[in-house]
């Protein structure tokens, strides 16, 4: 399968399987985020990682997940917060695009978790100052989202509406409507 087939089969499955990830490949998802082109190779991407069972940190990342993205992100295996450092290691000026860096890591991590049969769902909906304080994330970095990761549970393992929720078709935009400028 080439990238672009691997880009085109990724999506944000509501439907994680309680599976354990092994360790092997949740290494190749970091291995690939670690290696995303940023400005000045500031790399400012961090990722807190919980697994399901292991530690405390799976339960601190669950529990600062709005209650909508905790009923279903609850069976995946690992939780994963990703921040951003918003200045540069070299002189501490903001860096204004540590989000976007982060951005590309992230995408190199999905675009990998998916060639491997896993599946990842970022989550907005979460309380970040909740999850500065339980992490002590410092004020020169900021959280962003909260990724569920895991494999692909069986759908009549779930409710109907995370089961419709998961059927319901994905859309793009055409291509000449993010070829311009507005």
């Amino acid at each position: 399968m080439n990238a672009i087939d691997i880009i085109r089969n990724r999506y944000s499955t509501v439907l994680f399987s309680s599976e354990p990830i092994e360790k092997d490949k949740l290494n190749l998802l970091f291995e690939a985020a670690r290696w995303a082109p940023s400005a000045y190779n500031e790399q400012p991407w961090r990722f807190i990682i919980g697994i399901k069972e292991k530690d405390d940190v799976y339960k601190k990342l669950l529990d600062c997940l709005v209650d909508s993205n905790q009923y279903w992100a609850k069976h995946a295996p690992i939780l994963v917060l990703v921040a951003s450092k918003k200045v540069f290691s070299h002189n501490s000026n903001l860096n204004r695009t540590s989000f976007y860096d982060t951005g590309l890591a992230v995408g190199n991590l999905l675009t990998q978790a998916t060639s491997l049969d896993l599946f990842v769902h970022q989550m907005g909906g979460f309380n970040n100052d909740k999850a500065r304080k339980e992490f002590n994330i410092p004020e020169n970095f900021e959280p962003i989202v909260i990724m569920a990761i895991g494999y692909k549970g069986i759908p009549d393992d779930f409710p109907n509406d995370l089961q419709l929720r998961e059927k319901k078709a994905r859309t793009r935009k055409n291509i000449d409507e993010i070829n311009k400028f507005i």
